[in-house]
């Protein structure tokens, strides 16, 4: 058999190289890395109570995508320390704040007992009023000190207007405010549950509301 040339002696030898390096750094590597998992949460998940209103035809109701705050409306939980804000560590939400909250809107008006339902963009032609909602305020305040139980805040304002002239039928904000048990994230997000619901029931009876009443 011939020996080898020099030039594959050599190649053979980066092959080799090359794969004592990868075999080395397969030694350090974890696919499964050692830091602590991030807890995922979600919030809506509170059964809206809101007073069952007149009976009648359906309104149909034409919202607006939610405006919200850009510190809130990420997958982070936002806190807030005597005006000092930051993120609670190694807790997200499972969705974006604000598609959690799209969800909460939408399962509000679909199973209460009201008259308005939100409709779909095509059938604007159905629509009695036109709902906006702004997101002001989604955190947790530390309102006695960052190791006492926190307070949830959500305030949103809403505008109504007629969907056939535009012109307005109301403004208003509604906020609500719920001490969590104590501070734990869980307590934190089961405080997010029932501050949302509060508002939002009374965002949906307020739109009821302010429906257009029933022919006699």
């Amino acid at each position: 058999m011939n020996p080898m040339n020099r030039t594959t002696r050599r190649a053979i030898t980066k092959v080799l190289a090359a794969a004592a390096v990868a075999l080395s750094l397969s030694a350090c590597i974890s696919v499964f890395p050692e830091s602590k998992p991030v807890g995922l949460y979600r919030f809506g998940q509170v059964e809206v109570s809101e007073p069952k209103g007149q009976a009648g035809p359906m309104v149909g109701v034409l919202k607006a995508p939610t405006v919200f705050t850009r510190a809130s409306a990420g997958d982070r939980i936002l806190t807030s320390t005597q005006g000092e804000v930051a993120y609670i560590a190694d807790a997200r939400w499972v969705s974006p704040a604000f598609v959690l909250f799209e969800e909460a809107v939408a399962n509000a008006f679909q199973a209460g007992p009201g008259r308005a339902r939100l409709i779909g963009r095509g059938e604007v032609s159905k629509a009695d009023l036109a709902l906006r909602l702004e997101v002001r305020a989604f955190e947790t305040q530390y309102v006695n000190g960052p190791k006492a139980a926190p307070e949830v805040v959500v305030r949103v304002r809403g505008v109504l207007n007629r969907n056939q002239d535009r012109a307005l039928v109301s403004d208003q904000v509604f906020e609500s405010r719920v001490q969590a048990n104590e501070n734990r994230v869980s307590a934190i997000v089961s405080a997010y549950d029932q501050a949302t619901a509060k508002v939002l029931a009374d965002v949906a009876a307020w739109v009821n509301a302010a429906g257009p009443t029933p022919q006699n």
